[in-house]
């Protein structure tokens, strides 16, 4: 079906929508839907409450809705296939490519799971299976076994009249692959050096041998990586024994670096990527009572380490009004150190080899702001209070906290991930713990000792 060109910015989107909701105006939602591909549709959706949604999901064209529904997360598609009865699933899935298949069937009911796989023909079915053998966040996972292969003995005028017979040629095809007899992977030909070259030339003689192919078995994260390094465009993906079982395109490792994003940012909440934003009220607060039962547990923990220098507090009650900077400094500096840290195991740069130096040089860093600091705020205070002793306790014990970050900064992570525990997810939460308990510790224990 053609489309329009989209004349709407995503947030105008919403809106010419919303309005058009109001008025009930159907036709111009089905226009606008229409003039949208797959991957607006699914934004416009998540964007959406739940009764705004089931009246949009309705007016989606069929041929649209299995795009729809591997572009919307998880939580969302849940609540749309609930709404679609097994042949309209079956019938959504129907035109897409075996990699968006692979997505959609590992989110179905196992019911209409066998009902699709009974739609496919035999040789639809089988590459279906080959992609659901391997993990869904690894290059088995994420492939197209459907491929264009060439034997590396014939020449480029035998592979230009194989393309013209062939009349079509999968999407995003840049490159065709090179095999051997066994099906073993030898190296890509480029279209654009194929349609260049002269057609007497062999396939050996034009082919890129350097362009690497990615283990069945390789992460997601470090696919994305690798197109990043040597700007692929697509990526032959074999097994174990080296052969050819499908490739790789950009479209897909772009959603890989969007959800790795998403999830980056929301772990850093405890929140879920595929949470759906428009959930119930109920839902959406019991997700999140778990991690605030986790924060109040550390700030009851802060409290307790308060309550044991109770006489420092009633004798030396501007220790009051100064208790909130030294944890707040040292939190917002271990959050710094903590998220390029983070960042750094995410991208596979931060490992047990250099984890050693990295302590070093953000211990260094620590040593400098607190230095720099602790001077700034003792001064400040001191003439604040009009009394260098509040100064020198409220300096020291900034110096102790910030040095400390540092330190929790880089440990912190790398402890949870040796223990299997993603660092974007509870590293914030244990990094308030201790600075927030340290932070108070040192704070009244520097208290104690110089003003009573």
């Amino acid at each position: 079906m053609s489309r329009a060109p989209e004349q709407f910015a995503p947030s105008t989107r919403l809106e010419v929508l919303r309005e058009a909701l109001d008025k009930g105006a159907m036709r111009q939602i089905g226009r606008l839907l229409n003039a949208l591909n797959p991957a607006e549709i699914a934004d416009l959706l998540e964007s959406l409450p739940l009764t705004q949604r089931a009246i949009v999901w309705e007016l989606v064209d069929l041929e649209d809705e299995g795009g729809v529904l591997v572009e919307v997360n998880d939580e969302v598609r849940n609540s749309l296939i609930s709404r679609m009865d097994s042949s309209e699933v079956v019938a959504a899935a129907a035109s897409l490519d075996i990699d968006d298949l692979a997505d959609l069937v590992a989110e179905l009911p196992e019911a209409i799971t066998r009902e699709l796989l009974r739609s496919l023909d035999r040789s639809a079915r089988l590459s279906l299976q080959a992609v659901l053998e391997y993990e869904e966040d690894s290059a088995g996972g994420l492939m197209n076994p459907n491929t264009l292969t060439v034997r590396s003995d014939v020449t480029a005028d035998v592979v230009l009249r194989y393309l013209r017979m062939l009349r079509e040629i999968p999407e995003d095809t840049d490159a065709l692959f090179v095999v051997n007899r066994d099906g073993s992977y030898l190296g890509c030909l480029y279209i654009t050096r194929l349609i260049t070259a002269d057609t007497g030339q062999t396939v050996t003689e034009i082919m890129d041998t350097d362009v690497p192919s990615i283990g069945a078995t390789v992460a997601a994260a470090d696919v994305a990586t690798l197109f990043e390094n040597h700007d692929l465009v697509s990526a032959a993906v074999i097994d174990d024994d080296g052969k050819l079982v499908g490739r790789i395109t950009v479209d897909d490792v772009l959603d890989v670096i969007r959800d790795e994003a998403s999830r980056s940012v929301l772990s850093m909440a405890g929140l879920d990527e595929d949470d759906d934003m428009f959930a119930p009220v109920a839902v959406s607060a019991r997700r999140r009572s778990i991690w605030l039962g986790v924060n109040l547990a550390t700030a009851f923990l802060a409290a307790g380490v308060a309550s044991l220098f109770e006489t420092t507090l009633e004798q030396v009650v501007m220790l009051a009004i100064l208790m909130p900077v030294v944890p707040s400094m040292g939190g917002i500096a271990g959050s710094q150190t903590l998220i390029l840290i983070t960042r750094g195991i995410a991208l596979g740069q931060v490992a047990r080899s250099n984890a050693r130096w990295l302590l070093t040089k953000e211990f260094g860093v620590g040593l400098v702001n607190a230095a720099g600091w602790a001077c700034v705020v003792a001064l400040v205070t001191s003439w604040w209070f009009e009394t260098w002793k509040i100064g020198l306790v409220i300096g020291l014990a900034l110096a102790a906290n910030l040095l400390c970050a540092a330190l929790a900064g880089v440990g912190v992570p790398l402890a949870l991930k040796r223990l299997g525990i993603d660092p974007a997810l509870a590293g914030g939460v244990v990094l308030m713990a201790i600075t927030d308990v340290v932070g108070l510790a040192a704070f009244f224990g520097f208290g104690t000792w110089i003003l009573l």
